[in-house]
């Protein structure tokens, strides 16, 4: 009995592994059944979603686009600090002067600069105490030609080559909360960018009364003290707003800035401009000496037939500079006009407007050469627009 219960318990093995491989086929083949019905998914559910791929978002190329575009303008405004009487009918003022700092936006290639006036309210008469930085570290002194009290705008000129004027973006197309940047040079520690949306909108009534247009834009962008005339642009880099100001109890950012809108701003800019040009003449950026006579000629160049202006200096950054003038050339033409005297050499350039582009003739080292001269502003009337 024993033995057939051995012989039974062997043999009953097999057939159980018979039954179970018989159980997983019969799964496995109704598995492929469904399958071919489409009623399972072919691989595991778990791993058939694709796992997205990270990616980064950054507005980098915004900010490359518009980054050469912000300048950093140092200028230096003068106050009347005290009156000291020296005799009866004549005082002495001593004044103290006061170093600011702000930022600018390159508009033309020309070289108009828009900022606020705040930036730049110095005395008329000094504004050779006005220099702007540009992003490679090019510096320049500049003019300010132009000022709009009304709305804290100014324009100053530079004379400089490969300038990267702004793209100008279309402020009627903003939104709240559309996403903003403010680029400036804040506190004096280089170009810095800071992020934020627009926060609100106010519009005016139109003067004719047709309609309202975009007075204000209020960003929580930072716009901290240096931040004043640069840019607040979109995420396409392109100019939208001037930076102008903030609100605030403690004199620091607070989350509410200010901007004036761009369309408005260069509106100001072009009608600035305009009467600037209207108000000047061109400037070439030179200081002349006497004129050569036969004795002169031969006192400086051996020969006794160079006629002309001598040039003793060129102004750095100004338009001779550009041209490739250099001290010791004499200016013996502008465009058809033979230079005679200081007194015709005056006239030339008091006919022509900061812009224009002329031949001025020089004589250097036995040659002569014609070079293409576009003239400047030089410190002439600036053009002041009341509120």
């Amino acid at each position: 009995m024993n033995r057939l219960s051995k012989i039974f318990q062997f043999m009953s093995w097999p057939v159980v592994c018979g039954v179970l491989l018989a159980i997983v086929i019969l799964q496995y083949q109704q598995l492929r059944e469904l399958q071919e019905l489409r009623l399972l998914p072919t691989t595991n559910p778990t791993a058939s979603a694709p796992i997205p791929a990270t990616t980064s978002l950054s507005f980098a190329d915004a900010i490359k686009i518009a980054a050469p575009s912000v300048v950093s303008i140092h200028a230096t405004s003068w106050n009347v600090e005290s009156i000291e009487s020296i005799v009866d009918d004549k005082v002495n003022f001593n004044l103290e002067a006061r170093a600011s700092l702000g930022s600018g936006v390159i508009i033309s290639e020309m070289g108009f600069v828009l900022t606020n006036l705040h930036v730049v309210d110095t005395l008329p008469l000094l504004d050779f105490d006005t220099e702007v930085t540009l992003q490679d570290g090019r510096s320049t002194p500049a003019t300010v030609i132009a000022w709009d009290k009304a709305n804290d705008l100014a324009v100053l000129h530079i004379n400089m080559d490969n300038l990267s004027p702004i793209q100008v973006g279309d402020d009627s197309d903003l939104e709240v909360g559309d996403l903003v940047f403010a680029i400036g040079y804040p506190r004096n520690i280089g170009q810095s960018v800071s992020q934020g949306i627009v926060s609100a909108l106010t519009n005016t009534l139109s003067s004719d009364g047709s309609g309202t247009t975009l007075s204000i834009i209020q960003t929580d962008a930072a716009i901290n003290p240096g931040n004043s005339g640069g840019a607040l642009i979109d995420s396409e880099g392109k100019l939208v707003g001037i930076n102008s100001s903030i609100f605030s109890e403690s004199g620091n950012f607070e989350g509410i800035g200010f901007a004036t809108p761009v369309s408005l701003a260069v509106t100001a800019m072009e009608e600035m401009v305009e009467q600037a040009i209207a108000a000047n003449s061109g400037y070439l950026g030179v200081i002349a000496g006497e004129a050569l006579n036969a004795e002169t000629s031969q006192l400086f160049f051996g020969v006794d037939h160079i006629r002309g202006m001598l040039i003793e200096s060129v102004e750095d950054g100004g338009a001779a500079d550009q041209a490739g003038i250099q001290p010791g050339d004499v200016i013996t033409r502008i465009e058809d006009t033979v230079i005679i005297d200081g007194q015709n050499t005056m006239q030339e350039f008091a006919n022509r407007k900061p812009g224009e582009t002329i031949t001025v003739q020089v004589y250097r080292n036995g040659q002569t050469f014609n070079l293409p001269t576009t003239l400047g502003f030089g410190f002439g009337q600036a053009i002041v627009i009341e509120p």
